[in-house]
């Protein structure tokens, strides 16, 4: 009851609105009704009334009040008017452009309800604008955007509306009868010439360089096809249509590369819709062109079909009947025309690709009986698209394969068949693609098997994946035991060629350079990535990698033996296939994990794994560290396998011979064989990091529990740590760094402590005189450096170790170096992490001597006969030497008390300290390597004392001088051995133990080390006339490098002379040849680094006797005459350092 009153209250709202609206439209149509005739005169005053009527319509419509058809036809009445009253040559394009843009606006009310004749006469007046074509004769050629207006008019009155739409009170089949009112009309005999005159027109100027323009005509052209062009007319306008939207979807027109992503999508739904319409499964069913067969009925409908097509009923000439013959002849071109938009699966822009995938999901579609020859081409673009970067057009694409793949219609079957067709066709073309280093070709081979591995992969792993059983049983097959993986992966093998990477080689590891002095700061180390031979782009090899992944993530375990298959080949041949095979191998077993190695450690989760894949990687991690115990060498002609390719019987090669078998003079009945391939060294390094990918996958499998597996891995992995080959060593780091993170270790260095015992344990069966191992030592060395500063509670073992092979091996120059830099690495952590011992102060000998000043003796002189000032004459008796009061008792009772348990933390204090487990372990390094100083190999012999000065500031002098004092004869031999860098190691000691024990070497500098020296400074003069490097030059010094042996021995020689001075008593005749000797190193010719060492020294001279230091510096610079005038030297320029010591 109360919708009652409300009715006419809101009608009589629409009235007033209604009135309101009028009466500003009147004052607008009444002056422009006036001005319709138009001239020079009255142009200027209707632009400004049409633009005031277009901007009042849109403040109408922006408000929600839908004009009425009264209203309407109050506003056209006077645009009709200035179109029938003047020339339309003679309206300018500024006026004609503001009445297309008031009928756009009107026609979007008046489509519901105006007359068929209007909207016929709209129709015919905007393509005529659009062409061209106005009235009769050429016509005038307007500007775009007049033409664009006209396009906006037409596609008011064509657009496709929406129920949405339907205008209120009107009833619900409206739309659907306007529509069918319509489309009859446009069907009509009368007005098809008319629609196929627009049609040629908007293909014209859909190829406009004004963009606006191209696309309004692009809809329009939409529209015409998908609703308003009859069946029996799009076969005519086919070819036309065709070619015009694959043009401007190549933008063939254009020279500026791409086209825009929306003309694209707009082309290709238009291509789409005349393909779909003029020989789609349906309509061409219902014409008897194509025949369907699913069950035994149609196959009798098809046996009883004639052989000859019947004859087509007669059509009006511009109309093209459907037959077989032209269907056939119009499906080639159309192939050919899509085979042309191939290069679309590669444009930039997201809106394309996705048009490009709803243009194939819909051909494939309704096309499944007509267009067969195009399948596999759409297919592969959908596949292409599946792999997308962009998400939106990947996730089209796969939504567009699942709805082909899995929904139940007659295209299902054919659709698998096909895609089955490309799996083996992208295989079999794969090799060949590689071998001829088309790289865009292999990208995009490898990206379809992914794809369809992708659809392969069940729901429940893959967020993408259809499950399609299919499929997946095809890939299970494939890398099963019965998909003939000898032969496939044989000829896949055969191609891939693998080259290490160009990288310069160092005489040291690349991870021990990393180590140096970060290694508990280094982030996670990728894997260096190898080299294929005949593929270039990197991008190319992340396919192939992707494409292994994906086979090994759709099979899963099913392709375990396909695995197995590539490690066997990997392990056993002597080819480059064995370096194929064991990438091959990784990349699969990667897929069926779940994760990737450049991902790193952290990111694998932590799931549970099969106990097959588990039992597998457990038994893989083995297999291959039994390889590092094998012959290097893979050139033994015994144990090959038959899944060699030299011997596959499927692979020989037939060969035709003609004549006599020559007769070999030989009691050999066997034909001799032909020599076996042999690995390379580089191919060689190359097989160890596939390797170690193999081994830090297993890890990433088993994770925690990795470690039962880890006592035979350990050596490989620390092995490949230390080879001098770059891209091996990085790629044990890696390894070692991957280990780690997959076993819940915060470093490489935890890991190695944790499992100390299985590292030195290696090493030490790698020691044997049964199993020996050159490079176990520098393993050993790696170990040390890895774990830091946590291994001086391990090293105990290390040293007993190394001094026990010392004992075995000390024959053996290389074995021996090796062990004794292992103790220096030892050595160098135990200094890094070990206080600085405390020695016993140490005067300054010189400077306790020197007399600043003569004034106390002056002083004495003068009153050394002067009597005492008070003088005390009393005569005093002797008194005690105790105090007073003290009785033998109270002697007695304090010798008790002395006696009792308060002088134990007295002897407490003054004993000395217990030694660190460091100083320790490195006074026994110390006793114990001593005997080496007389090895044979001079190496050796430097080590040696470059170890002894590493620990001298480590220990305690009652642990440090036992030692030395016991192996002084043979330091001071080795000051006179034959090798300059063994005497630069042993004045390097002597400097050491000056520093740090100045009061034992007191006696020994000038007795025993300085006379040596000496000899030493004339030995390498000699030698420096006779040196390439020596400096040359009228009293130059030394040599140009700094490097050098000689250099390295004066700056010993000048460090321990200045240590031995400031710290040791120096006698003066020894002190004057001192400061005599060393002169020459002030000439400012000499290396810098010497000046200041030589400088250094004389300002300690002068600290003990300055006036000697002034004196020859002075005569040596020519300053002074007389008796020292023999120290002058004409060819040391030595002012400016004898001014800054005599400064200081």
């Amino acid at each position: 009851m109360a919708d009652g009153p409300q009715r006419p209250m809101n009608i009589q709202l629409n009235d007033s609105l209604s009135q309101q609206w009028f009466t500003k439209f009147k004052y607008i149509c009444v002056p422009l009704l006036e001005k319709s005739q138009l001239s020079a005169g009255t142009v200027a005053t209707v632009l400004p009334l049409l633009s005031n009527l277009e901007s009042t319509l849109l403040d109408a419509s922006g408000t929600g009040f839908t004009l009425s058809q009264s209203l309407v036809s109050y506003i056209f009445f006077p645009l009709s008017t200035i179109l029938r009253r003047n020339e339309s040559s003679a309206i300018p394009d500024q006026i004609l452009e503001k009445i297309f843009g008031v009928l756009a606006i009107l026609c979007e009310t008046w489509w519901w309800y105006c007359d068929t004749q209007i909207w016929d006469q709209i129709f015919k007046l905007s393509s005529s604008i659009i062409g061209g074509a106005e009235g009769k004769g050429k016509g005038k050629v307007r500007d775009d955007e007049t033409k664009e207006a006209a396009g906006r008019c037409l596609w008011a009155i064509l657009r496709e509306r929406r129920a949405e739409e339907v205008p209120q009170e009107s009833p619900e089949e409206l739309l659907r009868t306007r529509v069918s009112q319509l489309q009859a009309h446009s069907e009509s005999l009368q007005f098809m010439p008319i629609l196929g005159q627009t049609i040629n027109t908007l293909l014209l100027t859909a190829k406009s360089s004004h963009l606006p323009l191209q696309r309004i005509s692009l809809k329009i052209l939409h529209a015409l096809i998908s609703v308003y062009a009859s069946e029996q007319f799009l076969p005519s306008i086919l070819p036309g249509v065709v070619s015009s939207m694959t043009r401007i979807a190549l933008g063939m027109s254009s020279k500026k590369g791409w086209v825009n992503g929306d003309i694209v999508a707009l082309s290709l739904g238009t291509l789409e819709r005349v393909i779909v319409k003029s020989l789609g499964d349906d309509v061409s069913l219902r014409e008897g062109v194509v025949r369907s067969v699913v069950d035994l009925e149609d196959f009798i409908n098809l046996a009883d079909a004639p052989a000859v097509d019947p004859k087509p009923p007669e059509l009006p000439p511009y109309l093209t009947p459907r037959t077989s013959s032209w269907l056939r002849a119009s499906a080639s071109q159309l192939h050919i025309a899509i085979n042309s938009l191939t290069i679309l699966v590669n444009h930039p822009t997201p809106l394309a690709l996705v048009a490009l995938s709803s243009f194939s999901r819909a051909i494939l579609t309704s096309t499944y009986l007509t267009l067969p020859q195009s399948r596999p081409l759409l297919l592969t673009w959908l596949l292409s698209l599946s792999n997308c970067a962009f998400p939106e057009v990947s996730q089209a694409a796969h939504h567009a394969l699942s709805e082909l793949l899995t929904a139940a219609s007659h295209a299902r079957l054919p659709l698998l068949q096909a895609l089955l067709e490309i799996s083996k066709e992208n295989l079999s073309s794969l090799p060949r693609s590689i071998v001829s280093q088309d790289d865009t070709k292999v990208e995009h081979i490898a990206g379809q098997i992914e794809a369809i591995c992708q659809l392969a992969t069940s729901s429940s792993t893959s967020s993408t994946g259809l499950g399609l059983t299919s499929i997946s049983l095809g890939i299970d097959t494939l890398l099963g035991p019965t998909g003939g993986i000898e032969k496939w992966g044989f000829t896949l093998l055969s191609v891939l060629e693998f080259t290490s990477p160009q990288t310069s080689v160092s005489q040291g590891s690349v991870a021990q350079l990393l180590l140096e002095d970060n290694a508990d700061n280094l982030d996670t180390i990728n894997f260096p990535e190898a080299m294929l031979k005949n593929v270039l782009a990197r991008s190319t090899r992340d396919a192939l990698a992707r494409m292994l992944r994906a086979l090994g993530r759709s099979s899963g375990e099913n392709s375990i033996y396909a695995v197995e298959w590539f490690v066997s080949t990997g392990r056993y041949s002597r080819t480059n296939n064995a370096i194929a095979a064991l990438w091959c191998a990784a990349r699969l077993l990667e897929g069926i994990s779940g994760f990737s190695l450049d991902e790193g450690g952290m990111a694998i989760s932590s799931g549970p794994r099969s106990r097959k894949l588990e039992r597998f990687a457990r038994g893989l991690a083995r297999d291959l560290a039994e390889l590092w115990d094998e012959s290097p060498d893979f050139n033994n002609q015994t144990n090959t396998p038959r899944t060699d390719r030299q011997t596959d019987d499927s692979l020989l090669k037939t060969e035709f011979t003609k004549g006599f078998k020559t007769i070999r003079a030989t009691l050999q009945v066997a034909e001799p064989r032909a020599t076996l391939p042999t690995l390379s060294e580089d191919q060689l390094i190359l097989h160890k990091i596939f390797r170690l990918q193999l081994l830090s996958i297993s890890a990433g499998i088993l994770q925690a529990r990795y470690a039962s597996v880890l006592i035979y891995v350990i050596y490989p992995v620390l092995h490949s740590v230390v080879s001098p080959t770059p891209h091996l060593s990085l790629t044990g780091l890696a390894t070692l760094h991957f280990m780690s993170a997959v076993m819940s270790y915060a470093s490489p260095a935890n890991l190695l402590l944790s499992n100390f015992d299985y590292a030195l344990d290696s090493v030490s069966r790698r020691l044997s005189r049964r199993w020996l191992d050159v490079d176990a030592t520098k393993v050993m060395a790696v170990l040390v450096r890895l774990v830091g500063a946590d291994v001086v509670q391990k090293a105990g073992d290390v040293v007993e170790e190394c001094f026990d092979r010392l004992d075995e091996y000390h024959g053996y120059e290389v074995i021996v170096q090796g062990l004794v830099g292992v103790l220096g690495e030892v050595i160098k952590v135990i200094e890094a992490e070990e206080p600085p011992t405390q020695k016993e102060g140490q005067d300054d000998m010189q400077s306790s001597m020197i007399t600043n000043s003569l004034e106390p003796l002056f002083e004495w002189l003068s009153h050394r006969k002067d009597l005492p000032p008070h003088e005390d004459v009393t005569h005093h008796v002797p008194a005690p030497h105790r105090a007073w009061g003290t009785t033998k008792a109270d002697e007695e009772s304090v010798e008790k008390q002395s006696d009792g348990p308060t002088t134990q933390p007295k002897i407490a204090e003054n004993a000395e300290p217990a030694p660190t487990p460091g100083q320790a372990l490195t006074k026994q390094m110390v006793s114990r390597s001593i005997y080496f100083l007389t090895h044979a190999s001079p190496v050796i012999r430097a080590r040696i004392l470059t170890l002894l000065s590493s620990a001298t500031p480590v220990l305690p002098e009652s642990a440090l001088l036992p030692s030395i004092h016991l192996a002084w004869p043979f330091i001071l031999n080795r000051l006179n051995d034959a090798e300059p860098f063994v005497v630069s190691a042993a004045a390097g000691l002597v400097e050491s133990l000056v520093t740090h024990v100045g009061s034992f070497m007191s006696r020994r500098v000038w007795d025993d080390i300085w006379p040596r020296f000496g000899s030493i400074l004339k030995k390498l003069d000699a030698s420096d006339d006779q040196n390439a490097l020596a400096r040359r030059g009228y009293g130059a010094v030394g040599t140009e490098s700094a490097y050098t042996h000689s250099h390295r021995l004066y700056r010993s020689i000048l460090r321990t002379m200045t240590a031995a001075v400031a710290g040791v008593h120096m006698q003066d005749a020894s002190g004057w040849q001192v400061i005599l000797a060393f002169r020459r190193f002030l000439h400012k010719q000499a290396h810098e680094e010497l000046q200041a060492c030589a400088r250094e020294l004389y300002v300690a001279l002068g600290r003990g006797n300055e006036d000697a230091v002034w004196l020859a510096l002075m005569a040596t610079c020519g300053h002074l005459t007389g008796e020292v005038a023999y120290l002058r030297e004409y060819r040391w320029d030595i002012q400016d350092n004898v001014r800054a010591i005599l400064n200081e």
